[in-house]
């Protein structure tokens, strides 16, 4: 099938990253997927939470979307203190994507919430958050180094996600908001930089899909995310 913008089935959109879009937060990045963009921010706090043991720290997060960032408004996530339901998913997700990624006792007994406010969603947008949320936990990492306020790099691996799906039974890497739209069948995927799989979600949204049709999605995302991190790598220098 020809895809609205021209790219093959198995290509990534334009993917930008741009680090200190923020001058505040202790690590920022914007990060671009085609038309989505989506502002990732790290903050650190000098104590971790009470479920956590002694001794060790977190990595959370939390996500939103902002009200014009979809083609119609639509109302602020946080009402009374309550995400909808949507964000509160993917937020979690989010966050237990970066924790795969980080030695906890290394970190210390601090928290580092990754705040993930989507300005403009052409689909991928949690995908993109966990991308994008992983440089700015880098940054912060290096910066406590940097300070001596840590003795190690907590970073055990890199982490990013991507989507497929299967649009008209084609499988497709990458989709935006028109071929998310009619996708039969729709996959996110986080992998680290060993190919190792961190978060899995298949749903078939028009129709049941096969293991093999599975696998097939998943090497599709296998693809995209080990560019994704050769992109992350080169911003970080690692």
């Amino acid at each position: 099938m020809t895809r609205i913008d021209g790219r093959k089935e198995n290509e990534l959109r334009p993917v930008k990253m741009t680090v200190g879009f923020v001058d505040f937060a202790e690590g920022s990045v914007l990060i671009e997927c085609g038309k989505t963009k989506v502002l990732c921010c790290a903050s650190v706090e000098d104590r971790a939470p009470s479920h956590v043991p002694e001794g060790v720290g977190w990595v959370t997060a939390e996500y939103s979307m902002l009200p014009r960032a979809n083609r119609e408004r639509s109302r602020r996530d946080v009402s009374k203190l309550k995400l909808s339901p949507r964000s509160a998913e993917i937020q979690r997700l989010i966050g237990r994507s970066l924790r795969a990624a980080v030695d906890m006792a290394a970190l210390g007994e601090r928290t580092i919430t990754i705040d993930c406010d989507v300005l403009q969603g052409d689909g991928g947008t949690r995908t993109a958050s966990v991308t994008g949320g992983f440089i700015a936990l880098v940054i912060a990492c290096r910066k406590l180094i940097e300070a001596g306020i840590i003795k190690r790099n907590p970073i055990k691996n890199y982490v990013a996600a991507i989507s497929a799906g299967i649009v008209e039974d084609t499988a497709l890497l990458d989709l935006c908001y028109e071929e998310d739209s009619r996708a039969m069948v729709d996959l996110n995927c986080v992998m680290n930089d060993r190919g190792e799989l961190i978060e899995l979600q298949g749903t078939g949204e028009g129709r049941g899909f096969t293991v093999a049709e599975q696998r097939e999605l998943v090497d599709l995302c296998q693809r995209g995310i080990a560019q994704l991190i050769e992109k992350q790598k080169e911003i970080l220098g690692g």
